[in-house]
């Protein structure tokens, strides 16, 4: 058992000896992320009919099982199955860190080139993933969702999140928020924020990824319970506008923040020269006008200040985002030469 960097590691007993070659793997062609958070009663029989599906399928597929912090017996069921399944990895936190975080430690300790999430309460059939990963391995688009088909509980908040997504976004998918398969590049460029999974379909079309869509039938959930409620709703309006800036104005805060502020002191002045103008020549003032004139001088200097801060805040954050590249870079070797 291997511990890094707060993830603990358990590989299967059975793994090749080529699991442990270093990234990436060539004899793995799809791995799939399944974040697990108290999922003991489903994970026996997701592997089951993974294992099924993965038999009839002419490609490789692994299984990376991210334990994060459960408090049932979900860490021991799934050292058992790894013994029982020569596909299936597992990783875990030992606190619970959330799902965006859970698919990084996933994706660092995958040795596929195209990666999919799966959740584990079996509302999606595992049946349903070589459906998913068969446009990538085809060369017909770097990432794929599956739009949910059948009864579904937050179906009325899913259209709302939906449509407000299209709206700001413009990205033509029915469901952005579903299973998906990507290219592993993909998570190069994916921010490491909390929930930002949601979002990752906005992203990669930013960044110039092909985005598809395939139908995907829902079905109840096996066991256990959703950890999400309505309470998740407020969070998530919030990251989406979060995800709306940093797509729109992230790499170039001075164009939002200097043009604001640029805007504001040429209001300020212009009004000032005017109100200065009437003072003199029609000895008329109005203190209310002064106060306001005076206001948009104070606020446009404050946001053009703001902007030339954003910017070199902006330029720190892009040196950071390569050091991280290139520090997962080094940690999936290590994980992988283990």
């Amino acid at each position: 058992m291997t511990s890094f960097s707060g993830v603990t590691t358990v590989p299967s007993p059975a793994a090749p000896l080529s699991a442990r070659a270093p990234h990436p793997a060539r004899d793995v062609d799809v791995s799939v992320l399944v974040p697990a958070k108290d999922e003991a009663e489903n994970l026996p029989l997701f592997m089951e009919q993974a294992a099924a599906v993965f038999a009839a399928s002419g490609d490789n597929y692994e299984v990376i099982v991210i334990d994060d912090g459960s408090s049932d017996q979900t860490w021991r069921v799934l050292q058992e199955l790894a013994g029982r399944y020569p596909f299936l990895r597992v990783e875990r936190h030992r606190a619970r860190r959330g799902i965006a975080e859970a698919l990084r430690t996933g994706y660092l300790a995958a040795r596929g080139s195209v990666l999919v999430f799966y959740p584990a309460d079996l509302q999606f059939k595992p049946e349903d993933i070589p459906r998913l990963a068969a446009p990538i391995l085809a060369g017909e688009a770097d990432m794929v969702t599956g739009f949910k088909e059948g009864k579904y509980e937050k179906a009325f908040v899913s259209k709302i999140y939906n449509g407000l997504s299209r709206t700001l976004f413009h990205v033509p998918v029915k469901d952005l928020n579903s299973v998906k398969a990507y290219r592993r590049e993909i998570m190069d460029v994916l921010p490491i924020r909390p929930d930002w999974h949601r979002y990752m379909i906005v992203i990669a079309a930013a960044e110039g990824f092909t985005v598809t869509e395939i139908p995907v039938p829902l079905y109840p959930r096996h066991a256990g319970k959703s950890k999400f409620g309505l309470s998740r709703i407020p969070v998530g309006v919030l990251d989406m506008l979060a995800v709306w800036f940093e797509l729109r104005f992230g790499q170039k805060p001075l164009l939002l923040f200097g043009m604001l502020g640029a805007g504001l002191f040429a209001i300020g002045t212009l009004a000032g020269l005017v109100a200065l103008g009437v003072l003199i020549f029609a000895d008329v003032g109005y203190r209310s006008v002064w106060t306001v004139i005076t206001t948009c001088l104070i606020l446009g200097s404050i946001f053009f200040s703001t902007g030339l801060l954003g910017e070199q805040i902006a330029g720190q954050r892009a040196q950071l985002r390569d050091i991280r590249r290139q520090l997962d870079e080094r940690i999936a070797e290590r994980m992988h030469d283990r």
